[in-house]
């Protein structure tokens, strides 16, 4: 009765914030995001750091393209804050830590075990594809297994963060449906990026010592998971997630894994053309920033799009798109504008010239920018629309599949753009 009770509080206070300035003006909701994707500034760092170590990843044959596929991991992150957003808004989640209830505990452990399982199929479909593409041996599984489920375990850490970030946005009467996923995607990927290259060097630089460590982090992950599905294997909130989100993972796992077989023929692109290797730097350098933008681009969209059908403030049709115009386009034109900002950066580190080359990698941001956007757009909008019809929980397949496909949709519009104009 009490928890009725909240709820329809919580509701009322979630429709007054939709109705309030911030959600009613366009210019309101362009502040919000915009300031939201300032955060993706930070996310070249995760570019610098595989570009100072690309002689060192191209001694194996699967370290360069798995790095994509593990920024696209971050989908479970994307989970993380599409369920906080929502719980935060019908009152089934507090903004705090300790004491909070029963639905946000649950999610804490549907997360470490996805995590685990995330890190499994994402092994294996990298080892078919790149046993097709890359050139890679039987023997590479073991060593792309340890390696993934390692660098995940670690991210896990990063979880914390992503919740902390969620319970302040809304007790600061922000919303987080717009604010956060954009601020953690790109933490997340310097984070990712970070474990990443720790793990991939203890892996090839200290075989003995640096291997023993990876596969006790492995095992201690392993462990907890175990522990968690003793634990909550009747728990009908858990399950439900664990078995939406597996079912939604078998396709993330095969598309992510699709992108590190994209960037590889990007980067083998690049280094044929001269008058694209000239660029080239500054094209690594920004990818893992424009890949989050489009995915932030997608998780506003479609994050806010899943609070108003759950307020009943949008119908479940694709033809309302139209009455989720406001969203859309702020979400763009703040989108635009940090696609531009990110290439100069990305520019003038990377020292391009002549300036030619500097406006042909300009030109060919933009149009991949405005490719992304449409197509990450109707994806994410599509997914709502089409879960919540179906009675499932559109938080846990929106963000991931987007996210997932956000690098896919990049890196296929940055390709379809270098092979058109140059």
């Amino acid at each position: 009765m009490v928890l009725n009770q909240t709820c329809t509080v919580n509701v009322k206070e979630a429709i007054r914030i939709s109705n309030g300035s911030l959600s009613k003006s366009f210019w309101g909701m362009f502040k919000q995001t915009s300031v939201a994707y300032l955060f993706d500034i930070f996310g070249l760092l995760a570019g610098f750091l595989i570009a100072y170590q690309l002689n060192i990843f191209g001694t194996t044959k699967w370290a360069l393209a798995l790095f994509p596929t593990l920024i696209s991991t971050r989908v479970i992150n994307g989970l993380l804050s599409g369920r906080l957003s929502t719980g935060l808004h019908l009152g089934t989640i507090y903004p705090r830590f300790s004491g909070n209830t029963k639905s946000f505990n649950k999610l804490v452990h549907s997360v470490i075990v996805l995590t685990l399982a995330t890190s499994v199929m994402v092994s294996l479909m990298s080892f078919v594809l790149g046993y097709a593409f890359w050139g890679i041996t039987i023997g590479d599984f073991s060593a792309i297994l340890s390696v993934m489920v390692a660098t995940l375990a670690l991210g896990l850490l990063f979880s914390i963060i992503t919740i902390k970030v969620a319970f302040v946005s809304f007790s600061r009467g922000l919303d987080p449906d717009i604010v956060v996923f954009p601020i953690i995607s790109s933490l997340a990927s310097i984070f990712i990026s970070l474990c990443y290259v720790g793990v991939f060097n203890l892996f090839h630089f200290i075989p003995f010592f640096g291997r023993l460590t990876i596969l006790g982090i492995g095992f201690v992950h392993i462990a907890i998971v175990l522990y968690l599905l003793s634990k909550d294997k009747g728990e009908p909130e858990f399950l439900r997630t664990i078995r939406e989100s597996l079912a939604m993972l078998v396709i993330v796992a095969l598309i992510v894994t699709v992108t590190g077989t994209l960037f590889r023929t990007i980067n083998s692109f690049a280094e044929s053309r001269a008058e694209i290797n000239l660029i080239l730097p500054a094209i690594v350098t920004i990818y893992p920033s424009i890949i989050n933008m489009v995915s932030n681009v997608g998780s506003v969209v479609g994050s806010t799009a899943n609070t108003k059908l759950a307020l009943g403030l949008l119908s479940p049709s694709f033809s309302s798109i139209k009455n989720h115009g406001k969203n859309i386009l702020s979400a763009w034109l703040a989108s635009f504008i940090m696609f531009s900002i990110l290439a100069l950066i990305s520019l003038a580190a990377n020292q391009v010239h002549p300036l030619s080359s500097a406006i042909d990698f300009l030109v060919i941001i933009w149009l991949s920018n405005l490719l992304a956007t449409v197509g990450i757009v109707f994806l994410s909008y599509g997914i709502s629309i089409i879960t919540f019809k179906r009675g499932l929980n559109p938080e846990n397949f929106v963000i991931p599949v987007e996210t997932s496909f956000a690098a896919i949709i990049m890196s296929t519009a940055l390709l379809i753009v270098l092979l058109l104009i140059l």
